[in-house]
Order: C-alpha cells, then sequence, then structure tokens
C-alpha cells in the first residue's frame, strides 16, 4: 500500500462534497465555536478493581504492566525547534509521528506548536509537513473527543496547504468503539466472560467523551489503518507482531481489520482489540528479532510504535497505580530492539511527556 492511498482511514468519515482540500471527512461545526480547541483541567486517577478479580493473562483489562530493566535502550534527546520549513528531495515536506495523546488536548497543542506545526491559535503552520499519529486518542485524559476534532481538523487544514496529518488505529480505539456498539453484550475473551463496557471504564474510559461520541467520529476511527510505511520508517500503534495475523502486506492488514469492524460481530472485534492490546514484543531476548518480523514482512528498516510507555521499557515505573510519586523523566523517542525500533509514548498519563519526533532521528 502507497502513502496516500485511497484505503487510508484519516481524515475520512461521512459521505460529503468532494474538493480539492476536503477529502472524506467533515470537520463537526462545534470545533470552531470555542476556538481552537477547549481548554481542559488534567482528570483524577482512574483505579482498576483489584487485581485477583481477573485470572492471569487477561491482557485486555490488567493494567498493571511487568517492568525488565534494561541497559539497551537508548534515550534521544530532543531540542526545540523551530516551525518546519524544509523539503525533501522528493519535495515532501518533512516527517513528524506523535505517540500516544489519551485525551491530553493541552499537551498536544503545546507539543505541536513546540516543533512549528501549529500557530499560536492552534491552526495548522507547516505548509508541506506530514504529520502521522500513532493512535490512542482516547480515554485516561480529560478530552479524548477534543483530540479527535483536533486532528479531524489538521487533516484539512494541513491538505489545504499542501501537507498532510494522517493516523493510525490505536487499541483504544477499538475499545472505544467496542464499547459504543457492543456496550455489555458478553464476549469471549479467551479467559472467561468480558464486555467492552467493562474493559473501557476499566482502562480509563471517560464518560464525558461517551456523553460527546458523535457518528462522525465513529465513522473516522472505524477506517483509520493500522500500519503504513513512510520513508524507511514501518508505523505501528503496538510493539507486537500480531499484525501478522492479519495479512502479509499492509495493504491486506488494513483491509482485514476494516472488514473485520465492518461485518460489526463483537466476538471478532474483542480478538482484534485483545491482539492490538498486546506489548513488549520487541523489548525482551529476541525482541530484535521480532522487529525483523515486521519490517522483512510490510517494508522499511525501523518500526516507530506507541503503546508502551518509554518509562516501561526502561524501568522507571512498575505500573500506572504505583505508590510512588516520582514522575519519570522523558525527554525524548527510545530506541532500542539492535536499534530496529523506536517507542515514541513519553507516557503523559504518568506525568511523562507527549512527544512529537521528526523523523529520521539523528543518531
Amino acid at each position: 500500500m502507497v502513502e496516500g492511498s485511497m484505503t487510508q482511514g484519516a481524515g475520512q468519515g461521512p459521505e460529503v462534497e468532494r474538493t480539492a482540500t476536503l477529502r472524506d471527512f467533515r470537520v463537526p461545526a462545534y470545533v470552531h465555536e470555542a476556538g481552537p480547541y477547549a481548554h481542559s483541567a488534567h482528570p483524577g486517577e482512574v483505579l482498576p478493581p483489584p487485581e485477583e478479580a481477573y485470572p492471569e493473562g487477561y491482557t485486555p483489562t490488567q493494567r498493571d504492566l511487568p517492568v525488565v530493566n534494561r541497559g539497551d535502550t537508548v534515550q534521544v534527546t530532543v531540542e526545540p525547534e523551530t516551525a518546519a520549513a524544509l523539503q525533501t528531495h522528493t519535495g515532501q515536506g518533512p516527517l513528524y509521528v506523535v505517540g500516544d495523546v489519551h485525551g491530553y488536548l493541552d499537551e498536544l497543542v503545546a507539543a505541536l506548536q513546540a516543533k512549528g506545526l501549529l500557530d499560536a491559535a492552534g491552526h495548522w503552520c507547516a505548509g508541506t509537513a506530514r504529520l502521522w499519529f500513532l493512535g490512542d486518542f482516547t480515554d485516561r485524559g480529560p478530552d479524548g473527543i477534543g483530540v479527535i476534532d483536533l486532528v479531524m481538523r489538521l487533516s484539512a487544514e494541513a491538505a489545504a496547504a499542501g501537507g498532510y496529518c494522517k493516523a493510525l488505529m490505536g487499541n483504544h480505539e477499538l475499545l472505544l468503539l467496542g464499547a459504543k456498539r457492543f456496550g455489555d453484550t458478553p464476549v469471549n475473551s479467551g479467559a472467561g466472560t468480558a464486555t467492552f463496557q467493562a474493559a473501557w471504564l476499566l482502562n480509563g474510559g471517560q464518560k464525558t467523551d461517551m456523553d460527546r461520541l458523535q457518528d462522525h467520529h465513529l465513522q473516522w476511527m472505524s477506517r483509520l489503518d493500522a500500519v503504513e510505511e513512510v520513508d524507511g520508517h514501518l508505523l505501528v500503534h503496538s510493539d507486537t507482531t500480531a499484525y501478522l495475523d492479519y495479512g502479509r502486506s499492509i495493504e491486506e492488514v488494513n483491509d482485514t481489520v476494516r472488514e473485520t469492524l465492518t461485518r460489526n460481530d463483537a466476538d471478532e472485534v474483542w480478538d482484534l482489540f485483545r491482539k492490538f492490546t498486546k506489548r513488549f514484543s520487541f523489548r525482551d531476548e529476541g525482541g530484535a528479532d521480532a522487529v525483523r518480523s515486521l519490517l522483512d514482512t510490510y517494508g522499511g528498516t525501523r518500526v516507530v510504535h506507541g503503546h508502551s510507555p518509554i518509562p516501561y521499557l526502561l524501568g522507571e515505573v512498575g505500573s500506572e497505580d504505583d505508590d510512588d510519586s516520582s514522575d519519570p523523566v522523558i525527554e525524548g523517542p527510545h530506541v532500542y530492539a539492535d536499534g530496529l525500533a523506536i517507542a515514541m509514548d513519553g507516557g503523559v498519563t504518568m506525568a511523562g511527556k507527549l512527544l512529537v519526533q521528526q523523523l529520521p532521528l539523528d543518531t
């Protein structure tokens, strides 16, 4: 699948009149009613039920994550940048990726402004720059719907300027879609009875997001791609090899994921969610080989992912519910797995950092 193909889900939505700069999506009117983005306070912590309430291996609703202290990860220090104005030899603008956002709209806007991608009013000012979000827009933070609205609006503004803003499917998009579609319908979790509604609440689902969730949000999320390759970077949300279960090419994976969501079978969608929730495939022994299995199949020279917070990968924290009140210090992405993987989730939900990074890295 080539970059910018018709199957790209980011920026798509209900059918509208086609123009040269507005493609496959509709920007909700209320996005502009209160300025470019709404101000929201940080939420309180979302606490899980007792650990013993769920069997071992119940991945989607088990939030405590194991940590292995590794000495082979590399933290990349990134200096503040001015507005992106350079173009590549192909005439395209510079490439940027964004890690997990999880409803932290103000932090996202500040990070995009620091990279020169948004102006002071929160509008696209980066010309032909290319921006990819790695998924997980909602849950845990205060304004997931506001984040989605911003990304949809930036898709239109970037396209009008000759650039683009696109997004990948994260496991929390699947979770929110499932909670909305299936609610308390029992699903076969492989570890007893489960429901999307329970999993969504346990994993930081916000009532304010569900209340504001509209059809065009659902359509936009359901059309997102799961994998893309851009400038030699294989972009995925999760640090897992589970993508291989859905196809031997990027196009096949993306088509299979979309078809699964279109069939609207609760058990099928749950299995997709469960597999996209797996993590740490690239971190431990054999991690580099796991990365190579993706690169050999789908192309690219490095995998760029979100999903697993960098503090977990570095062993700086044990879980989101640790009593240790010290905040992780995250300055930039982390390169690991023999230099083949770049982790982009800076742990914004645990007072880390929301990462926006230009690629390629200078390492």
